[in-house]
């Protein structure tokens, strides 16, 4: 089963840390992210720009709204995703665990409901889409 791992955080946090602790913080994704490959559970992952960049669209009256900014102004902002790959929630949530936003931010960690007879292989799905 496929798990989404949301990553909450501070996203002013990284411009308040030294070059040094930028790098550690850089290193601890990149290790992280190479254990989930080497696991064979890794399906995708992508930090995503700062809220400054979001821009809102929704429906009203059949009309097409564009806002900017994020749709919920908080504390902590979605910052990136992982997307995993494992036997059921309780490998879900050990994984979570050793995400390093759940040391300085929140991981959300959702089971994805699967689209009937679609593929939950994204190589297959990115081949068929080209």
């Amino acid at each position: 089963m496929q798990y989404l791992f949301i990553l909450f955080a501070d996203q002013n946090a990284w411009g308040r840390m030294s070059s040094v602790e930028q790098e550690r913080g850089v290193a601890a994704y990149r290790a992280y992210t190479e254990a989930l490959k080497e696991a064979g559970v890794w399906v995708g992952s992508n930090r995503l720009q700062n809220t400054n960049t979001a821009t809102t669209v929704r429906l009203v009256d059949g009309k097409s709204q564009v806002l900017d900014g994020p749709y919920a102004d908080s504390k902590e902002q979605l910052a990136g995703y992982y997307l995993i790959e494992a036997p059921d929630l309780d490998a879900a949530l050990s994984w979570a665990a050793r995400c390093p936003t759940a040391s300085h931010g929140t991981v959300e960690v959702r089971p994805v409901w699967p689209v009937p007879g679609a593929t939950s292989d994204v190589a297959s799905a990115t081949a068929t889409a080209a």
